[in-house]
C-alpha cells in the first residue's frame, strides 16, 4: 500500500529538484526526506531519481509516476474533503471540475450564484483540471460534474454530456496596428503576420492544429510567442507583439490598447460541455445540473476582462 505522505515528499523533491530545498518546503531536515524517498522507490521497484553531486532529477519512470501521484493525491484531497462535509451532516456539498472557459464565460459563476440563492451555506469545491482528469474524477465519484471543452466519447457507459455554449472565436490584434483601421479583416490580410498562439491544455499537438485550421482559413500565421491562456494573450496584444484568437467572452470590456474584429469567413469557436455520471446518487447533483443546463449566459454579462 501507497503511504501518501511518502508520495508528497517525492512530489515536493520532483518539484524543487533539490532535497534541501524541499525539505525547508516540508519543514523537516533532509536526512528524514531522504530515507522516505529510498524507502518508495525500494517499495516500488523503481529508481525515481537521477542523483549526482549537483542536482537531482527525475528519471523518465520517475515523470510517468510523478503523473500519477499528483492524480492520486488530488482524489484523496477531495475524497477527505467529501468525508469531512458529511460528517458535518451536510448534503455531501459538491465537488465540481472546471475548464477556466466556464468562468469567464459566466456560465459556471451564475450557476453557483443560484445555487448559492436556493441552497445558502452548502459547501462547493472548485477543482480546476483537465478534460480527463474531470472525467476519471466524476467514474470514481470524487466530482459531481464536469465542465469541459470536448464531450467524451459518445459510447462512453458511464458518463453523459451535454452541451452549454459555443464560444465564437474573435480576431485580437494592437490598436496601432495597420489592419486595425479597417472594419474588414481578409485572410489575405492575416497572412505571414506575427502571432500569438495560445495553448490547449493537455493536447500535446495543438500547435499544429492551430497552424492546420488557420491555413485551411487561407492564411498561414507567422507565430511569434505561445500564450498559456487567453488572458496572457491578450496582454501580449495589447503590447504589440501580435494577433491572435481569443474567445468572444473574453475580449468584453478589453481596453482601449486592442481592437476586436469579427472574421466571418472563419467559422471558430470555444465549445463548454456538462458531463456527469450517469447515476445519481444525491439530489443536491442532480439538482445543480439542471441549472447548469439551462443557465443562459445571454442574461448574465462576464465579468471585464481587463488588460494592460
Amino acid at each position: 500500500m501507497l503511504d501518501l505522505r511518502q508520495l508528497r515528499y517525492f512530489i515536493a523533491v520532483a518539484e524543487t529538484e533539490h532535497v534541501g530545498r524541499a525539505a525547508e518546503r516540508l519543514h523537516i531536515s533532509q536526512s528524514p526526506l531522504s530515507r522516505q524517498i529510498a524507502q518508495l522507490e525500494n517499495k516500488l521497484g523503481l529508481t525515481l531519481f537521477e542523483r549526482t553531486q549537483q542536482r537531482i532529477r527525475l528519471t523518465r519512470d520517475g515523470a510517468v509516476f510523478l503523473s500519477e501521484a499528483r492524480a492520486l493525491l488530488r482524489h484523496a484531497d477531495r475524497l477527505e474533503n467529501l468525508g469531512r462535509r458529511l460528517g458535518r451532516g451536510e448534503e455531501g456539498g459538491l465537488c465540481i471540475g472546471y475548464a477556466p472557459d466556464a468562468m469567464h464565460t459566466g456560465v459556471l459563476p451564475g450557476a453557483l450564484r443560484r445555487l448559492q440563492e436556493e441552497r445558502p451555506g452548502i459547501h462547493v469545491a472548485l477543482y480546476n483540471m483537465s478534460a480527463s482528469e474531470q472525467f476519471e474524477g466524476l467514474r470514481q465519484r470524487s466530482l459531481d460534474i464536469a465542465l469541459v471543452r470536448e464531450p467524451p466519447d459518445g459510447d462512453d457507459p458511464v458518463l453523459r454530456a451535454a452541451p452549454l455554449l459555443e464560444d465564437p472565436l474573435l480576431l485580437v490584434l494592437p490598436a496601432g496596428h495597420p489592419l486595425a483601421a479597417q472594419d474588414a479583416v481578409t485572410a489575405q490580410d492575416l497572412d505571414g503576420r506575427p502571432w500569438i498562439a495560445i495553448e490547449e491544455e493537455g493536447d500535446p499537438g495543438w500547435r499544429d492544429a492551430f497552424v492546420a485550421s488557420c491555413v485551411a482559413s487561407g492564411f498561414t500565421p507567422d507565430i511569434r510567442l505561445d500564450a498559456p491562456e487567453p488572458l496572457t494573450a491578450l496582454g501580449l496584444v495589447a503590447s504589440g507583439l501580435g494577433l491572435a484568437l481569443v474567445q468572444k467572452s473574453m475580449v468584453r470590456g478589453v481596453t482601449d490598447a486592442v481592437v476586436v474584429r469579427e472574421l466571418p469567413w472563419r467559422e471558430a469557436s470555444v465549445h463548454l460541455w456538462a458531463v456527469w455520471h450517469h447515476i445519481d446518487l444525491r439530489p443536491v447533483v442532480s439538482s445543480f445540473r439542471e441549472t447548469v443546463l439551462s443557465y443562459e449566459t445571454s442574461s448574465e454579462e462576464p465579468a471585464a476582462t481587463s488588460v494592460t
